[in-house]
């Protein structure tokens, strides 16, 4: 499948089968994520939709601030639908437990499409790397909300 919305930025494309990079940033660049309950919300939220079949995650990383997200996209959903919903679920899970209704999310995301396969493993450095460059921590070992399936 290849479409582009009349509303998405001009070369964005949603193409089943093929590698996306993502970022989405919080509202306002909140640290919601510093919450360790939120951040696992969000880590649950996107292994859902490899549950659902929408994407197939390679690895990811929860921020305080943002989430960086590595996978192929299944041909359940176009891409903004499939990151549309994980950030939705999260939002939720978020919502629910401050028994308040807040906007979580800025609108949209940055994504890269990923076209050879030798820069997957690049990426997903880049991607893990993300806490250790942050001086969140010193070691990913130290680190709750990152996994992938090689760095």
């Amino acid at each position: 499948m290849h479409t582009q919305p009349k509303d998405w930025p001009k070369g964005r494309v949603s193409l089943n089968g093929y590698i996306y990079s993502i970022t989405s940033t919080t509202n306002k660049r909140a640290p919601v994520f510093l919450d360790f309950y939120f951040a696992r919300a969000l880590v649950q939220s996107l292994r859902v939709s490899d549950n659902e079949q929408a994407t197939t995650t390679i690895g990811f990383v929860v921020m305080p601030d943002h989430f960086h997200w590595l996978f192929e996209l299944r041909d359940k959903y176009e891409l903004s639908d499939a990151i549309g919903r994980v950030k939705g679920r999260a939002a939720l899970t978020v919502n629910k437990r401050r028994n308040s209704i807040h906007k979580i999310w800025q609108p949209g995301f940055h994504d890269k499409c990923i076209r050879k396969e030798e820069d997957i493993m690049s990426v997903m450095r880049y991607i893990a790397a993300n806490p250790l460059r942050a001086g969140l921590v010193n070691s990913l070992a130290q680190y709750s909300h990152w996994d992938c399936i090689y760095v």
